[in-house]
């Protein structure tokens, strides 16, 4: 496999980090977080992490693999392997009353 030059490897990077931020305000509506832990933009493993709500949410793998893992390898054909967790050093009871919104700010009419 040719090594990458400098400036294909921070294309990968931006893309990916672009792609992230899209997808962060779904997982944020529902308490959570999305956070990127590490990216071998050579070998195309990617690590993220789910924070906030999802650490305790019983559909978070489901979001791991169903949606996240899903749409980095449909759009960044570079990207081989997701690996995922969740934030285990948040306590489980703090995790659960952030809820749905925990993180977005809620519209108040005057």
């Amino acid at each position: 496999m040719p090594e990458l030059s400098d400036q294909e490897r921070a294309s990968r990077l931006r893309a990916l980090n672009a792609l992230l931020e899209l997808m962060r305000p779904a997982v944020q509506a529902d308490g959570g977080d999305l956070v990127l832990v590490r990216a071998d933009v050579e070998t195309g493993v990617v690590e993220v992490q789910l924070q906030g709500a999802c650490s305790s949410c019983a559909i978070s793998s489901d979001t791991l693999q169903g949606g996240v893992t899903r749409i980095l390898t449909d759009r960044l054909p570079w990207v081989t392997e997701v690996l995922g967790g969740v934030d285990d050093e948040i306590d489980v009871e703090d995790s659960m009353s952030l809820g749905v919104g925990g993180y977005v700010p809620r519209y108040r009419p005057l």
